[in-house]
């Protein structure tokens, strides 16, 4: 039971930033579910991925019936994110534990780096 109320938790943390920030899924799931809730990078990585939809079809809803959505750009990711999803996914087990959790720690730096500058 107290990880249905810890993943709620998080998901709910989540689900605020992502609505605000437009963040979420791996910025703040991935490293709740290994930290907090102690998943493998592998399992966190996978639940983050279904978590995605709900969060996204929540905000996009908000998003779009307030006309700031740029459908044009927003079709052209949804096909380019589409298929490096699959690839990634169809990847990520080829890839040790360790270097999948240090390459997201790197893009982690360099995005906080990106928008500190």
């Amino acid at each position: 039971m107290r990880a249905y109320v810890e993943g709620a938790v998080l998901g709910a943390v989540a689900g605020f930033l992502a609505g605000l920030f437009g963040i979420g899924g791996g910025v703040i799931i991935v490293p709740g579910l290994v930290l907090w809730l102690r998943l493998s990078q592998y399992e966190a990585s996978g639940t983050a991925v279904a978590t995605i939809v709900a969060s996204s079809a929540a905000a996009l809803v908000l998003f779009a019936a307030d006309g700031k959505v740029d459908w044009f750009a927003a079709f052209a990711l949804f096909v380019g994110s589409g298929a490096g999803a699959w690839i990634g996914g169809r990847l990520i087990e080829k890839v040790p534990e360790h270097v999948l959790a240090g390459g997201f720690a790197l893009v982690l730096l360099i995005a906080g780096v990106r928008l500190w500058l």
